[in-house]
């Protein structure tokens, strides 16, 4: 992010994400292109590209991802297709379609959903460590 100049001549610094921030993209909204969020994603709409969240990501019914989903806490209610990596807890509920692979630390898989692929089951202190990594990569 670029810093804005103020009246004074100083330079502003941008205001700093709001972790807690939720990001709700509404059923009839289309999006081709990735996604990165500081905080919670609720899609109930139609996306082709990835969603990266340091937060909650909840597809909703009607959600629709073709692409890739990584993140802190996923719940999936709609359609995926892609590879999920979530680092706690992947809840997969009755109405959703999932297809492709799925690495997470824990996994609840109501009855009724679809899931077609394969999963990893890493323990919770490997995917602190896999976050960390990222996260510093990233910098």
């Amino acid at each position: 992010m670029i810093g804005r100049k103020s009246s004074s001549g100083r330079t502003k610094k941008p205001k700093q994400a709001d972790p807690n921030s939720v990001n709700i993209i509404a059923n009839g909204t289309s999006i081709v292109g990735n996604i990165e969020s500081e905080g919670t994603i609720k899609y109930d709409g139609k996306l082709k590209g990835n969603i990266n969240a340091k937060g909650k990501i909840v597809v909703g019914i009607t959600g629709v991802i073709e692409g890739n989903i990584v993140c802190n806490e996923a719940v999936i209610q709609g359609k995926v297709t892609g590879k999920i990596t979530v680092n706690e807890l992947l809840s997969i509920k009755s109405t959703a379609n999932v297809i492709g692979d799925i690495i997470t630390s824990k996994l609840h898989v109501e009855p009724g959903a679809l899931f077609n692929g394969t999963c990893k089951m890493k323990n919770p202190n490997e995917a602190k460590t896999d976050q960390k990594q990222t996260n510093t990569r990233k910098r």
